[in-house]
């Protein structure tokens, strides 16, 4: 199973000798960056992001799904709701998920209904 892993890039303030994360982001799977798939829906040009609703994070959301689905009909037509359910609550300094971790909700989401697994979600 492929392995995706979001990070933020750690810097560090030379005027304070204190680390911080700045707002570049990198996304592997399996060690190579993740493809964002700008040719099924250009969200966020900009880049992808995590740990909120928003356009970076839908665009994230698509290239996760995009690329375990290997179907882009499907990618598409998820990728709201895995934003919604996954996604956004990515924690934001990093991340990894599996691709059985991907599958399991993505039936989820086919098995009840891509609104419904999405309401019982913000329920928890």
């Amino acid at each position: 199973m492929k392995l995706y892993k979001g990070r933020r890039r750690r810097t560090s303030n030379a005027q304070t000798s204190a680390a911080s994360f700045d707002a570049t982001v990198l996304v592997t799977v399996d060690g190579h960056p993740l493809n964002p798939r700008l040719d099924l829906w250009s969200h966020s040009p900009t880049g992808f992001e995590w740990g909120y609703l928003g356009s970076g994070p839908a665009q994230l959301a698509l290239a996760l799904l995009a690329d375990h689905l290997n179907d882009d009909e499907e990618a598409v037509r998820l990728h709201q709701e895995f934003k919604q359910v996954v996604v956004a609550n990515l924690d934001r300094r990093s991340w990894r998920l599996t691709g059985e971790q991907i599958q399991r909700i993505v039936n989820a989401l086919k098995a009840n209904g891509v609104g419904e697994c999405v309401r019982g979600s913000q329920q928890r």
